[in-house]
């Protein structure tokens, strides 16, 4: 008869088609049963972390439900910052682990549902008789509240019999948030009416309005009224003119293109948080800008918003050009007044900086000049964060992806990679992380040499250091010894597990880049560039935090 462990893999292969993470006692039945299905793939980590980013980076890749594995007790603790990550950016994955015996803890397990509860994700425990029903319900809750859910098997239970497999119903999935109130029409038509008698209107969208499908939508909105566009960072490529698109605003965007931004009279957000870093710490708008947000949150997320409409942003955003071709409003003609192009340029760089070691700037912008068009860029936290998102331009927000950012921790870069290239196998996945992050997770470069192959690229922004405490703390005077990495050969490192490895100390060691991407991808293998490049380059928007926090 099917195991517990069997019936929970025939209602997770229904719903996802990878599963990503690390085999151990605890969840062994369930791989055995994941391998004997024909409609999931199993891709195996080399640490338990890894397997929870790895499914995290295939669904914001565009990959569907993410889903991942782990045993029991230290499996599933070393899960817990991805599963932080994974809560605090709202990605609907289905962690299956391990857990205590239903006769009670053994020396080695923990309090998992604790655990999990703690960093803000909730635990659902199959039973020998409810698996199936169960694993349901986690998918469900998974996709209607955006989240990571915890589906716990118990030991003694993984491998008890649980009769016939059956036929188990769809997860329900929240309903689409429409503006039909009467007091969300008449938010509409407040935000159509301030639209409409703007000289300067800007729309700014984020992630939430990929997700809802917003794009077209909001393209024809900024054609109607002539609005200036801008992104988030992770709603890069989301409107589809791009001749009148700021690009990313905060500490990421251009200096000019923000000073534009300040001149908008009317701001228009749709599906993005405005967070601290997009707000660039309450100084993106100028005094007396009126803005509205548009967001599936229960209130405004920013206290610079005036109009607030909770709703989908596609059908919120349909509804407001309909009011404003019902009103007969006219286009400002303020974006065609300006050379857009021009001011969302950044700083060149130089050569080297003044300490012999590469600029940074310069490097970023040759790499985005030789990097393959058809790209995914997933990234690392740390100091270099910017490079990525200044010189690197994608095509679409599922194409630009920072895991580790939301819960502001690095080292999760690595095994971003085999996640993304599982999502899209045939597009070159791009890299970007730091020495310090790297080595955290330099048990799934492994992983990503494997999986990715040809397809896969890391640039390492080797500086020697924890780039972010040197400019934030070291700039503050704290004693630099616990700042500072020994210099880390990268490069040996990638050739060690299978891949190619090119250290690069000048713009013309780059031209290694320009050799691999004209090569089929089939015949060539993992690229890692180690970029040995000065510490002295400080990146535009950690001026901005240095000058907050100074």
């Amino acid at each position: 008869m099917p195991s517990v462990s069997a019936h929970v893999s025939a209602a997770l292969s229904r719903h996802v088609s990878h599963v990503f993470g690390v085999m151990g006692n605890g969840n062994a039945h369930l791989l055995d049963a994941l391998e004997r299905s024909p409609g999931v793939a199993f891709t195996a980590l080399r640490h338990e972390a890894g397997g929870v980013v790895a499914a995290d980076a295939h669904y914001r890749a565009g990959g569907g439900l993410a889903a991942a594995t782990a045993t029991y007790g230290a499996g599933f603790t070393n899960t817990l910052t991805p599963l932080a990550e994974a809560a605090q950016a709202r990605t609907p994955l289905v962690l299956v682990v391990g857990d205590a015996p239903t006769s009670g803890p053994r020396p080695w397990d923990v309090d998992q549902i604790a655990l999990a509860s703690a960093v803000g994700v909730r635990t659902y425990t199959v039973g020998r008789t409810d698996a199936a029903a169960t694993t349901v319900i986690a998918i469900e809750h998974a996709l209607a509240y955006s989240s990571p859910v915890v589906l716990a098997i118990p030991y003694d239970v993984a491998k008890a019999d649980a009769g016939p497999l059956t036929e188990t119903p769809e997860p329900r999935r929240a309903p689409e948030l429409a503006p039909a109130t009467p007091f969300a029409t008449g938010t509409v038509s407040q935000i159509a009416r301030a639209l409409a008698s703007a000289q300067r209107p800007l729309l700014l969208a984020g992630r939430g309005a990929w997700l809802a499908g917003a794009g077209p939508a909001l393209g024809a909105l900024a054609d109607a009224t002539s609005a200036v566009t801008a992104t988030t960072a992770l709603g890069r490529g989301l409107f589809p003119r791009e001749e009148f698109d700021l690009g990313v605003t905060g500490g990421f965007g251009a200096e000019n293109a923000m000073s534009l931004i300040r001149e908008a009279d009317v701001v228009v957000v749709v599906g993005a948080s405005l967070n601290q870093f997009t707000m660039r710490f309450g100084a993106l708008f100028a005094p007396g800008t009126t803005v509205a947000q548009i967001d599936t949150a229960p209130t405004a997320t920013h206290p610079h918003v005036g109009l607030y409409l909770r709703a989908d942003a596609a059908l919120a955003t349909r509804a407001i050009a309909d009011e404003l071709t019902a009103i007969g409003a006219a286009a400002s003609g303020w974006r065609e007044s300006v050379d857009i192009v021009a001011l969302r340029d950044h700083h060149p760089g130089d050569a080297l900086a003044p300490d012999g070691r590469l600029d940074p700037r310069s490097a970023a912008r040759r790499i985005g000049e030789l990097l393959p068009a058809d790209r995914v860029v997933v990234s690392d936290g740390g100091h270099f964060i910017g490079w990525a998102n200044m010189y690197w331009p994608v095509s679409s927000p599922d194409r630009m992806m920072m895991v580790g950012t939301a819960y502001q921790s690095i080292g999760l870069g690595f095994p971003s990679v085999p996640g993304a290239a599982r999502a899209r196998p045939d597009a070159t996945i791009v890299l970007t992380t730091g020495d310090g992050g790297g080595l955290m997770a330099v048990s799934d470069l492994e992983s990503a040499v494997r999986v990715a192959g040809g397809h896969g690229l890391a640039v390492v922004w080797n500086d020697r250091a924890y780039g972010a405490e040197v400019h934030l703390y070291g700039a503050q005077g704290l004693a630099p010894a616990p700042m500072l990495i020994p210099e880390v050969d990268f490069a040996a490192l990638c050739r060690a597990v299978g891949g190619e490895g090119v250290v690069v100390r000048t713009l013309d060691d780059l031209e290694a880049l320009a050799r691999w991407r004209d090569r089929p991808a089939d015949e060539r293998p993992f690229l890692l560039l180690d970029l040995r490049v000065s510490a002295q380059i400080r990146a535009p928007y950690q001026e901005e935090i240095l000058r907050v926090n100074s």
